[in-house]
């Protein structure tokens, strides 16, 4: 890996600033411009190097919730199964396990009644009932891995 994509990894990592041209400033604090900031983004996007670039937000702070849900999907259809699931833009990402409940995913929705007509939604399409484990406590981990 280069050693600048190193650099933005390891800066970016700490977060973007809340302003009005976040990149500009991360660049600023990489001494490059924004232009070459956001194509080595783009770059490591494509590569597969990086997943995701965006902001993590407590949605629950916002008024909305989430939840991780699990349901059995029955082996000779679970990719049709998969697929219903994750056209639902309630889904944040999916799981496939080796248990009972084999598939496992994370619904997140503007309110709480959001979630329950998902799950409804879910069940209703896939046939499969869905059980919803809601968090009972949270615990925040920073979590920043030094490329």
């Amino acid at each position: 890996m280069h050693e600048l994509d190193r650099a933005i990894i390891n800066t970016m990592q700490g977060g973007l600033p809340v302003c009005d041209q976040p990149f500009k400033e991360a660049a600023d604090r990489l001494g490059m411009t924004e232009t070459a900031l956001l194509w080595r983004l783009r770059h490591l996007l494509e590569t597969g190097k990086l997943t995701r670039v965006g902001p993590l937000f407590n949605v629950e702070r916002m008024g909305g919730a989430f939840t991780l849900a699990a349901l059995h999907a029955p082996e000779k259809n679970y990719d049709e199964v998969a697929a219903k699931v994750n056209a639902h833009p309630e889904v944040a990402h999916n799981y496939q396990r080796t248990h009972e409940l084999n598939m496992w995913f994370v619904l997140a929705a503007e309110t709480p009644e959001g979630i329950s007509r998902a799950i409804g939604e879910i069940q209703d399409e896939t046939g499969c009932e869905v059980f919803n484990f809601p968090k009972s406590r949270e615990y925040f981990i920073e979590m920043k891995l030094t490329v």
